[in-house]
Order: structure tokens, then C-alpha cells, then sequence
């Protein structure tokens, strides 16, 4: 699978309390369009699955190309990975100067092996431009057409 590009999204949520929790992914993509809805896929071991499966909210910030940074630290276990990164609370936490947006609600959970397909309804979604951030054979880089 390490043929496969794909692009790079911090999901966020916050638990009790307020505090933001979030991840680096490759996993997420669209659902549907008509209702507009994105699927997650989480290992159920996931500390991010463990507060979604509650329910509630949770953001997709698309990486834009200059988010490698960004992308490494949310994947780590860090004690605080939003220590120094630029974010508000859109409903989840949204990161300053990511390509795109998706804010969704949890509308379902569905087995898949080792897995667990998060679902949800999209609430709002924006793109702001530029070049996203992808990831191919472990390495970064971006997109560029013919």
C-alpha cells in the first residue's frame, strides 16, 4: 500500500472539557454527495476512535504541501501536539492555513476487521487552495498537473 498516494488530514475532536484531541490520517475519504457524508478509517486500538465512538463532532483539516511539519507531529505521541500549532474551534479544531476543511457530525460506526469505519455527516466544508500535502513510499510531496 505504500504505492497508493495518498493525501494528509489532521482529524481533530475535543473531549470533556474542551481540549482538543487530534491525528495525523490517510485514511479518509468521500462518501457521499447527496447527503454529503466522509468515512474515517481507525485501528480500534485508536485513542481518536475511543472519543469518537461517543459521538459528537470531528473536523478534517486537509495538510496543504507546507504542513510536513504538522503531519509528523500529530502522528507521534507527543504530550501535547497542539503545543505552538495555530488553531480555533470550528465546532472541532480547525489548523491555520490547511488546503481544505470538512466539519462533520458521527452518524455511524461499521466493523471492518481490525478497523472501524467512523461515518459522518457533513456540516460544513471549505477549501482554501494552493497544493495539498501527499504522502507516497514514506515520503512527502504534493500534487502537480500535467
Amino acid at each position: 500500500m505504500a504505492n497508493l498516494t495518498t493525501g494528509l488530514c489532521v482529524v481533530t475532536t475535543s473531549s470533556g472539557g474542551g481540549r482538543p484531541h487530534g491525528t495525523t490520517m490517510s485514511g479518509v475519504m468521500s462518501l457521499s454527495m447527496d447527503p454529503p457524508m466522509v468515512l474515517l478509517s481507525l485501528a480500534r486500538t485508536s485513542s481518536l476512535l475511543a472519543r469518537l465512538s461517543r459521538g459528537g463532532t470531528f473536523g478534517v483539516n486537509v495538510l496543504s504541501a507546507h504542513q510536513d511539519q504538522i503531519a509528523l507531529r500529530f502522528s507521534k505521541d507527543v504530550h501535547d501536539r497542539f503545543a505552538d500549532i495555530p488553531w480555533d474551534d470550528a465546532g472541532a479544531p480547525r489548523l491555520a492555513d490547511a488546503h481544505a476543511w470538512v466539519l462533520a457530525d458521527v452518524s455511524s460506526l461499521v466493523p471492518a476487521g481490525d478497523h472501524m469505519l467512523v461515518l459522518g455527516d457533513v456540516v460544513a466544508a471549505e477549501a482554501a487552495g494552493g497544493r495539498p500535502l501527499s504522502y507516497w513510499q514514506r515520503t512527502f510531496g504534493t500534487h502537480q498537473a500535467f
